[in-house]
């Protein structure tokens, strides 16, 4: 048996390694990667970098090495990737379920600002605050780079590229992280706003409780859709049940 497993992500690091447990002897588990982080944490099993050349090449990879399930284990914002995972595996006949965390929900004393993109968390920022704790990840702040009258605290794993606002100090930190080291990064940067993206899991929650202490405003990106149809898991353990309900339906 030959399972492709799409990943990046922490869960998808503890799928590949219950999958290589729990597979019959002589399995395969491949876990492919993007590529977009400098020294990534790599999984147990067979590990690939880079992409597919879009839905088609993911399609082709599918058929060539005879991968008999995929599994999409990305993060919750690679949104194009899960597409193409879908129309890929629809393509070659293979079987597929999505690995996604939990989203977070807001509690009492949150003061939470739901938007769909990071474009409507610029357009929202100036009338919630002057200094922005930027936690949405290297990629896309070129959103934000016409807001000059405000501050910004970006923090990635990889140092970010440009465009980016003309007023930023970048942070480069890799999860967990914990609520007394947020705690004083807002107190430290007089962080009035906070800005992130509705990743899930507990490894970078903290600045949400931080956030509420401080009661300071929280901008929330919602997270893109799984693809119709797709089976869901919520923690790797159902990962692998649900993988193996889908292979017995498969035959």
């Amino acid at each position: 048996m030959h399972v492709l497993v799409l990943g990046g992500t922490t869960e998808a690091r503890r799928l590949a390694g219950l999958l290589v447990a729990a597979l019959p002897e002589g399995s395969r588990v491949t876990s492919s990667l993007a590529g977009r982080v400098a020294g990534p944490r790599l999984p147990p099993g067979e590990v690939r970098i880079g992409g597919f050349g879009g839905a088609g090449g993911l399609a082709a990879w599918l058929r060539t090495h005879r991968v008999d399930a995929l599994i999409d284990a990305t993060h919750p914002f690679a949104g194009t990737i899960s597409f193409h995972a879908a129309a890929g595996a629809a393509a070659a006949h293979v079987p597929l379920l999505a690995l996604r965390r939990p989203g977070w929900v807001p509690g009492p004393g949150d003061d939470w600002h739901p938007v769909v993109s990071l474009e409507e968390a610029a357009a929202v920022l100036p009338a919630l605050g002057r200094r922005v704790f930027l936690t949405t990840g290297r990629l896309g702040l070129g959103a934000f780079a016409g807001l000059d009258g405000l501050w910004f605290l970006a923090r990635s794993v990889d140092a970010p590229e440009p465009p980016y606002p003309a007023r930023m100090e970048t942070l480069p930190a890799r999860g967990p992280f914990t609520l007394d080291g947020e705690r004083e990064l807002i107190r430290r940067h007089r962080v009035d706003v906070l800005v992130t993206k509705d990743s899930g899991g507990a490894a970078t929650a903290p600045k949400l409780a931080a956030a509420r202490e401080a009661r300071i405003p929280v901008v929330v990106v919602r997270r893109p859709p799984v693809p119709e149809g797709v089976a869901v898991a919520g923690k790797p353990e159902e990962a692998v049940s649900l993988l193996r309900e889908l292979l017995g339906h498969a035959r």
